[in-house]
């Protein structure tokens, strides 16, 4: 029976509608999850908005955030039943062989497939999904919370996997979204002081990274970040703006042999020297994704409390209002929507 689902069915702008989609068919690896809400990322907006700088497999159903509960396992599935309540990593499509996946940097694997862009994701009643994808939602954990994991992955590979960050060290945030303000979060627990840096238009999402405990910066953050001990700078920088030329505010307020972590995507050109970079000896370190172990760990934090959702979560929408709950957070009003199916 045929289920309404929120389609990117072109590159061109607003090129994205409700329209009814077939259940699919699994295949023998696979589970059938009836997703119980899937959270709304910056690349569904961007898909939406026609800016987005990745290939996309068009018509194809938007969500990669999402969890639900098992309604049908394939025949060579054995660890997940009917009922089951989980979650689900984005790596759709990947090669086992390839050298990357062999280490189990599958999300490194080129390759790759997400749901979303490369396969039907999760913006509608039910999804297929590799059994290999999946992990178990703890029962204390909602799913309003528990579709927001894969965002929180992202975060941790970040900062905790990609970045060595020593307590005490004093970390910039460059871009209050949602990824932002998640790294940010990771940042405070592992004991570094952070400044969260927006524009004007960000300030009800910087009111949330003060609720994570973060110092807060509209504009250019070099007086915060030259004002302590010796005036050189920050231990580190983490990028999560979507435009290319903050790398050079970055290189800025960074202090000689300090670090800077890229996590933001922006296919613009930066029109800027990276000889800063070189003078003062920073490492520059890409992050992107996640695999296995940060998902169990996450799901850890989540559980426990460690690491909170709610802040960001700007409100739950019914699949039918997907329209509003994208312009609430192309907006700004809002850090993150989450959507029922």
């Amino acid at each position: 029976m045929p289920t309404p689902a929120v389609v990117n069915y072109a590159a061109d702008p607003q090129s994205v509608e409700l329209r009814d989609v077939d259940q699919p068919t699994i295949g023998d690896d696979d589970v059938l999850l009836e997703v119980a809400a899937v959270g709304v990322c910056g690349s569904d907006l961007h898909q939406w908005t026609g800016d987005h700088s990745w290939p996309v497999n068009y018509p194809v159903v938007l969500g990669h955030e999402f969890g639900g509960v098992v309604r049908q396992v394939g025949a060579r599935v054995t660890n997940w039943r009917e009922g089951d309540r989980v979650v689900s990593e984005t790596a759709a499509v990947i090669d086992p062989d390839n050298s990357m996946s062999r280490r189990g940097l599958y999300n490194l694997d080129p390759t790759r497939l997400g749901f979303g862009y490369g396969v039907n994701g999760a913006m509608t009643r039910f999804v297929r999904v590799p059994s290999r994808c999946l992990h178990r939602v703890p029962d204390e954990l909602s799913f309003e919370k528990a579709a927001l994991t894969e965002p929180c992955c992202v975060a941790y590979n970040a900062v905790a996997v990609n970045t060595d960050i020593q307590p005490g060290d004093r970390v910039v945030v460059l871009g209050p979204g949602p990824i932002g303000l998640l790294c940010a979060a990771v940042a405070k627990l592992r004991g570094a002081v952070v400044a969260v840096v927006g524009l004007e238009r960000d300030a009800a999402r910087l009111n949330v990274a003060k609720q994570y405990g973060c110092e807060t910066i509209v504009g250019d953050p070099t007086d915060w970040a030259m004002m302590a001990g010796d005036g050189l700078g920050v231990e580190g920088v983490i990028d999560a703006a979507g435009v290319s030329a903050t790398l050079q505010l970055a290189m800025k307020v960074v202090r000689p042999a300090g670090w800077i972590t890229k996590v933001g995507w922006g296919p613009q050109p930066m029109n800027a020297s990276l000889d800063p970079l070189v003078q003062k000896n920073v490492k520059l370190q890409g992050t992107f994704s996640h695999n296995w172990p940060v998902w169990e760990r996450v799901l850890a934090l989540l559980a426990s409390g460690q690491l909170d959702v709610e802040p960001i979560i700007g409100g739950v929408w019914p699949i039918s209002d997907w329209h509003e709950a994208f312009e609430k957070m192309h907006s700004g009003a809002i850090p993150k929507a989450v959507l029922r199916p």
